[in-house]
């Protein structure tokens, strides 16, 4: 009895072992073929019907918005955002009492970028660094899924090359990352993040890493660890690595007008550079949204007059 007991725990533990061994390569080749096409096609699923997408030709959101500043100084402020979008044409603007240099205000037309400025030659530290880096405007990445310049909503006129990074762990959830490469060439890594569960796309990274001896810039008047103005974020004389880092984040999904939007949404500059380094977030909470609004083409140019 004993013998016997002993045979039937081996076979039950190696019965364990075939089935474990079974599933376990299962579980990995099933998520490599997980392929770009497949997250973006699902994506677009959580975002809402196909016919409810193509319905929508322009968006508006507005609300409230919150600039902590963390360093080199500590900082907050409150005060209200508006974003308005319509094909390829993209403006945000952000409003504060007393904020100085946290104040915000871009668009672009679908040729130009403009930045607004806070003071005579002095623009938002936001804007400043997309000046530096306007491909990430121009592709229609800013604000997500938010705007209807997207580019995952018509990835076959931007024409991206995406490529599957496998699954990430952030903030405790698991996220398929997509490295998004924009057509013709980008100094930015740009990398996308879509809950595992739902498809939703729930964060984009932006990162700059600039060699030693390749030399890094300050903002145009002098202020600590922002993107230069004219380019100067790669001038020559830098003792160590720059890194920049630019980090948006969506969350609180809900349906407006059948599109499955999120409600808050949080973008992160961390701008580290030899002559300092500047971290501040911004963070909406967007309560008022329109949609197939005529929205005026000057509006797209924040230095045109009104």
């Amino acid at each position: 009895m004993k013998k016997r007991s002993v045979y039937t725990y081996r076979l039950w533990v190696v019965s364990c072992l075939v089935v474990i061994a079974a599933i376990w390569p299962f579980s990995s080749r099933a998520d490599d073929k997980m392929q770009p096409d497949e997250i973006v096609a699902k994506h677009l699923e959580s975002l809402g019907a196909a016919e409810t997408r193509a319905s929508v030709h322009s968006r508006i959101a507005a609300g409230t918005v919150v600039a902590t500043v963390r360093s080199p100084s500590t900082a907050k402020f409150s005060g209200q955002a508006i974003m308005a979008s319509d094909g390829n044409k993209n403006m945000i603007k952000l409003g504060f009492e007393g904020a100085g240099s946290y104040q915000e205000k871009f668009g672009f037309d679908g040729r130009d970028l403009t930045v607004g400025y806070v003071r005579p030659g002095v623009r938002g530290y936001w804007g400043d660094f997309l000046l530096t880096y306007q491909n990430i405007v121009k592709e229609g990445l800013v604000g997500g899924t938010l705007s209807d310049s997207w580019p995952l909503l018509n990835s076959s006129q931007k024409k991206p090359k995406l490529e599957y990074r496998g699954t990430k762990k952030i903030g405790g959830k698991s996220l398929y990352e997509l490295k998004y490469i924009p057509r013709g060439s980008s100094d930015v890594e740009i990398s996308l993040f879509f809950d595992t569960e739902t498809f939703q796309h729930v964060r984009t990274e932006y990162t700059r890493l600039i060699s030693a001896g390749l030399g890094t810039g300050v903002i145009g008047s002098g202020r600590p660890a922002s993107a230069a103005q004219s380019g100067a974020i790669d001038a020559s004389g830098q003792q160590r690595p720059a890194r920049y880092k630019m980090v948006e984040e969506f969350s609180d999904f809900r349906k407006e007008s059948g599109l499955t939007l999120p409600h808050t949404y949080k973008v992160g500059l961390d701008l580290d550079t030899r002559t300092g380094r500047l971290i501040v977030d911004w963070e909406f909470t967007l309560t008022e949204f329109a949609f197939n609004q005529p929205i005026p083409a000057a509006t797209f140019n924040v230095n045109t007059k009104q």
